[in-house]
């Protein structure tokens, strides 16, 4: 069976802990979200497979583009506040892994890292590890 890219590709990070100590850094040095909208960092893409076969720049920037899991760096004052569309609580927080939809968002770079600003209702759910979340 032929196995996906995206499947193959492993985050940054030692460690889980140590990736999230790291985002927390960064975090901290870049603008709140506003309004409904959640500001998503996104986790680099190694270079290489968990085989060892070197990743393309250009197949990479690709992953990167199409990832649906990221990192909760602020969610704006009014992120589900609408409670005929949010009835119960919100759906994530700072500091959760969370599962978007492929594509979401706007996309940007602040101090080299790449972040996306997402609507509230575009996570679709909270992870404990994102290492095992593959796009298919």
């Amino acid at each position: 069976a032929k196995q996906r890219m995206s499947s193959a590709i492993r985050y940054d990070g030692e460690s889980l802990e140590s990736q999230v100590g790291e985002m927390e850094r960064i975090a901290s040095q870049v603008p709140d979200a506003c309004g409904y909208r959640i500001l998503v960092m996104m986790p680099d893409v190694k270079e290489t497979t968990e085989g060892g076969i070197v990743i393309p720049e250009e197949r990479r920037g690709a992953e990167q583009v199409a990832s649906i899991v990221g990192w909760v760096a602020s969610v704006g004052p009014d992120a589900y506040k609408d409670k005929s569309r949010f009835p119960g609580e919100p759906w994530c927080k700072k500091g959760d892994w969370i599962v978007m939809r492929a594509y979401a968002g706007t996309r940007l770079k602040i101090r080299g890292q790449e972040f996306r600003i997402i609507n509230d209702d575009s996570v679709e759910c909270v992870v404990e590890d994102p290492r095992g979340v593959a796009r298919l």
